[in-house]
């Protein structure tokens, strides 16, 4: 797949004309060159990166950017770097002195270098250091604000470079999360057709292949991940790069983000609420992808009701404090505002019965993707020593709260809780 030919706009069949404003996306040995080029402009470039992402890859960023200014703004590498107020503002004094962002890293450092250079309108370049997670090309940066998680509306970057020589001497928990996160496709691609059904919310079949292509071929890649083969990274790479274009091309995240990653956000959340461990943003999607499976069992094994239970907001309200403390106040002002609590869905569960049972159908068993999640190392027991059944279970009843998006947690709260 050529990835840079896919960054043309085009119209489609599903009414929008897609596009992509990336300039460049270079994934193989020697990548990380093209910053000379695409910085060329530049006087002043702030640099950055932790400690970790630097010792990566810094030295071949330093040699592509020689002649410039560099701005340089380096998180320690002992502690997990929080993408929160203090982080931005470890960077802010330099935003207004910057031509450019080049961002060292994969999750955090990508977040913060977006979101940098959306408040100074500059260009942002990542230098890709692991394939880990999707959000390379998205259109969101993932920030902790006042405690709760926050995806801000960002420009895409202006370039993805990624040395494949780099990306395979990734720690293996990294790579793996990586895997985990286009596993969890299957979970995002398939809430995003339950909600169309529901709710009839923008579906494109395009956009849905494209996605569901790469998470069939990435399922290959398994043997090569292990082996640490660099054109089995690399191209784990181009999948998870496809995502992000994916949800540019949708104008939303629906192609590559669902019930699993609100489950993810959850963990993350209330782990750095209470100063709990909590799995890497892939780990956690991809054991997640197992959990949401096992909802869609659970619902396609029991008789819809004919009947709603009430909602009780008190009891609801009561819990929302429990599990997210001072940050609940501004979850229960986001679902008013949506109002998903005020709909009844159930008379289109029931108008819908059939079709909505053969879309939870066409996503995985819970036993056929723990499969595919072992071919890599994963191992389900981690994932429940470290989440007890109590915060699993809060977890399904909760996550959703966090976000304004309709999932198949929304349809468990309504039929199942």
């Amino acid at each position: 797949m050529n990835i840079q030919q896919l960054l043309q706009s085009f119209p489609c069949t599903c009414g929008h004309e897609h596009r992509c404003a990336i300039e460049r996306v270079e994934i193989g040995r020697g990548a990380i060159g093209a910053l000379t080029e695409l910085c060329r402009t530049a006087r002043s470039v702030l640099v950055l990166s932790d400690e970790n992402t630097f010792a990566a890859a810094g030295a071949q960023t330093m040699a592509a950017l020689a002649g410039k200014e560099i701005l340089p703004v380096t998180f320690g590498g002992d502690k997990l770097v929080v993408p929160d107020e203090q982080a931005v503002a470890a960077m802010e004094p330099w935003l207004s002195r910057a031509d450019a962002i080049v961002a060292i890293g994969a999750g955090v450092m990508q977040d913060l270098g977006k979101y940098g250079a959306s408040l100074a309108q500059i260009p942002c370049h990542i230098v890709a250091t692991a394939p880990s997670m999707d959000g390379y090309a998205s259109t969101g940066a993932a920030m902790i604000m006042g405690g709760m998680k926050v995806t801000y509306p960002v420009a895409v970057p202006t370039s993805i470079l990624a040395d494949t020589a780099v990306l395979k001497d990734a720690p293996m928990e990294l790579i793996r999360a990586g895997y985990g996160d286009i596993v969890g496709k299957f979970s995002a691609l398939n809430d995003w057709k339950l909600s169309h059904a529901v709710k009839g919310e923008y579906f494109c079949q395009k956009v849905y292949d494209l996605m569901a292509e790469a998470l069939q071929k990435t399922l290959t890649l398994a043997d090569g991940l292990v082996r640490r083969d660099e054109e089995a990274v690399g191209a784990l790479m181009e999948a998870l790069v496809l995502a992000g274009i994916a949800m540019a091309f949708a104008g939303t995240s629906r192609p590559a983000s669902g019930s699993e990653h609100h489950l993810s956000h959850y963990f993350e959340v209330t782990g750095l609420m209470r100063q709990k461990p909590y799995f890497p943003h892939g780990i956690d999607v991809a054991y997640s992808t197992v959990v949401t499976a096992q909802i869609r069992q659970k619902l396609l094994s029991a008789p819809f009701p004919r009947a709603a239970a009430p909602f009780d907001r008190a009891d609801w309200e009561e819990n929302l404090r429990r599990v997210y403390g001072s940050a609940a106040d501004g979850y229960m002002q986001l679902q008013d505002k949506v109002g998903h609590y005020a709909a009844d869905r159930l008379e289109t569960y029931l108008a819908k019965e059939a079709e909505i049972r053969a879309i939870l159908s066409e996503v995985p068993t819970p036993e056929e993707i723990e499969g595919m999640l072992r071919a890599v190392g994963f191992d389900m027991a981690e994932f429940y020593a470290l989440y007890d059944q109590q915060t699993r279970r809060d977890a399904v009843l909760y996550a959703k709260d966090i976000k304004d998006r309709y999932t198949v947690l929304w349809m468990y709260w309504d039929l199942l809780r």
